[in-house]
């Protein structure tokens, strides 16, 4: 995906991601193996050195559940397949900008994925990956979605 001043090339069309017209749809994976998930530290508005969960937008045409493989390859390096086909959960992300206008605005439609194969690395737009227990996940500055994520789907992510 090429970035150029808050605009993103999706699938040959401009994408505006500042400011946008209409929220822009994206999806995050909840990787999952033995209590732990990982987490990738983003280098780039509108979560800039906060932790999340992989993931990015769809681009114009792909499937939601191939979009969350395709992301998670890009940030992570790791090929995953779904556990469910649906969405675990969904949220609105907004940020605001300093004149209290509407900056950002994603659906994010979150996907529990486990590991197929693959070495944990950051690549793409995230300066760090690591596998994280849910129990240590607390102590880092995570997006407030991930935060509100974990705390909601504990006992489902302590499953896998």
């Amino acid at each position: 995906m090429i970035l150029v001043k808050g605009c993103g090339c999706v699938g040959g069309l401009l994408l505006k991601r500042e400011y946008p017209s209409s929220p822009v749809v994206g999806v995050g994976a909840v990787i999952v193996e033995c209590g732990r998930v990982v987490l990738v530290k983003r280098g780039a508005e509108p979560s800039l050195g906060k932790w999340s969960f992989p993931g990015g937008v769809v681009e114009l045409g792909e499937k939601v559940r191939d979009a969350v493989v395709r992301e998670t390859k890009e940030e992570t390096g790791l090929d995953v397949e779904l556990i469910r086909d649906a969405p675990m959960d969904a949220y609105d992300i907004f940020a605001l900008d300093k004149q209290g206008r509407l900056w950002y605005h994603y659906v994010l439609l979150q996907f529990l994925v486990r590991p197929k194969q693959g070495v944990l690395k950051a690549t793409s737009d995230v300066t760090d990956a690591r596998w994280v227990s849910l129990e240590e996940a607390e102590n880092y500055n995570l997006a407030e979605s991930v935060r509100s994520f974990i705390k909601k789907h504990i006992k489902e992510l302590q499953k896998h």
